[in-house]
């Protein structure tokens, strides 16, 4: 299998993700082949990334209006090992890789029904300030969040 640079082990990484979102391919997200369009993975990160972090409470913190910090995707990349087709069921994995002050670091995977993984990807976000465009610091319940996830994976 072919080397990233962010997975050391692809075994013991692809089986650290608890969390899944699932996907179906549209037509519209295909190209004239009838393949997934390379565009679209990074539409699927977004909804599963919001789906995550839903799922651990931080959708409420970042959503709030009255709150001055906001999520900015920073980097995002996507490698891609299989074909995938219009109308096919994917599950899109999410799981925190690393936390910095201000930001964590984000690993994805695309998994067809029958195993396959798809497509696999990183990304960085970035906490900033809705006033100033300068980063924050995580908060210790947005940090405290994103570590407990984090933990689970170890578990």
């Amino acid at each position: 299998m072919k080397k990233y640079s962010y997975v050391h082990n692809f075994e013991e990484w692809e089986q650290e993700f608890t969390f899944f979102h699932p996907v179906k391919v549209r037509f519209s997200e295909t190209d004239m082949f009838g393949h997934l369009n390379n565009t679209v993975p990074f539409v699927y990160f977004e909804e599963a990334r919001m789906e995550f972090f839903k799922s651990i409470g931080l959708d409420r913190e970042w959503l709030d209006k009255k709150n001055e910090a906001i999520p900015v995707v920073a980097d995002l990349q996507c490698d891609f090992l299989q074909q995938v087709f219009f109308d096919e069921k994917l599950a899109i994995g999410v799981k925190v890789d690393k936390l910095g002050t201000s930001s964590c670091d984000l690993h994805y995977k695309g998994v067809a029904e029958d195993g396959r993984v798809c497509f696999i990807g990183r990304g960085s976000l970035v906490q900033i300030s809705s006033k100033t465009g300068k980063a924050l610091p995580l908060a210790g319940d947005v940090k405290g969040r994103l570590e407990q996830a984090k933990k689970s994976l170890q578990n």
